[in-house]
């Protein structure tokens, strides 16, 4: 499962495990300083704070060339770009500093920071080791012409799926950026999987935005969203060419993101620009 859904809210896994493991170290931190009185609250919202930021700064210095065009696009988290081990040591660092600072802070923080730390590290082994555990969906679906096409018969390179529909804004902003690392990457099979659409309305789209795309198909009933356990629109996935999913994006890519998550899959990395 890629992405749970309440109502018209859908979420990343990814999201959830964030969020699922901080409130449980604000939980195990309260509970741990209740008889001092001494709520690390505060200071694990700090640590949550940093560990995104240099997270985030991380990423834009491993892409920067990607961002330099577009200075703005460094603010624009929507497309996932967070490095993760900076920002566990920045965090981790930051905790280790307020604690001795303050020593009636450094059990309930400590103890909330760790749960919070092996509770996300932990569960994002998990999830990592369920999306490796994926293989490319046997699954038919058809071409603008209305002609079947099998999934399986692109087994043998490195291939990238994206799942979008007309009328989704996001599946808007980064068909460009799709559509360009397609003419680029010549090794990598990209395919654009309409979700619930019909032919016509996926090619006035297409003509109005001058977008010449290879490998358009339709998934006119959006069983491959369900099947691969994602009800967010754009989701993109990455397999290898054994036909092993090695990573997944829910929402817009950008240029970093995307090169970010060909790197996975490419039998040799990509250059950056």
């Amino acid at each position: 499962m890629l992405s749970v859904s309440a109502g018209p809210l859908a979420l990343g896994m990814s999201h959830v495990l964030l969020i699922v493991s901080f409130l449980l170290a604000l939980l195990v931190g309260w509970w741990s300083g209740r008889r001092s009185a001494c709520n690390p609250e505060p200071q694990l919202f700090r640590l949550l704070l940093v560990s995104l930021l240099v997270a985030r700064l991380s990423f834009v210095a491993l892409y920067f060339d990607l961002y330099r065009d577009s200075p703005w696009s460094l603010l624009d988290i929507r497309d996932g770009g967070f490095l993760a081990v900076p920002g566990l040591l920045a965090g981790l660092a930051l905790g280790l500093w307020q604690a001795w600072r303050n020593p009636r802070l450094r059990r309930p923080l400590w103890l909330g920071l760790l749960v919070g730390v092996l509770c996300w590290s932990g569960g994002h082994l998990l999830l990592q080791a369920l999306e490796r555990s994926s293989r490319l969906p046997e699954q038919v679906l058809m071409d603008l012409n209305g002609l079947p096409v099998q999934l399986g018969d692109f087994r043998g390179q490195p291939l990238v799926i994206n799942l979008w529909a007309t009328w989704c804004p996001p599946c808007r902003r980064e068909m460009p950026v799709l559509a360009e690392a397609q003419q680029r990457e010549t090794g990598v099979i990209f395919l654009f999987v309409n979700q619930g659409e019909g032919a016509r309305t996926v090619r006035d789209y297409l003509t109005s935005q001058g977008l010449w795309l290879d490998n358009v198909l339709l998934d006119g009933g959006s069983r491959l969203g369900a099947q691969v356990g994602s009800g967010m629109l754009p989701t993109t996935l990455f397999y290898d060419a054994e036909g092993r999913q090695r990573g997944s994006h829910l929402g817009e890519l950008s240029r970093a993101s995307l090169a970010h998550a060909l790197e996975r899959i490419a039998v040799d990395p990509p250059p950056r620009p």
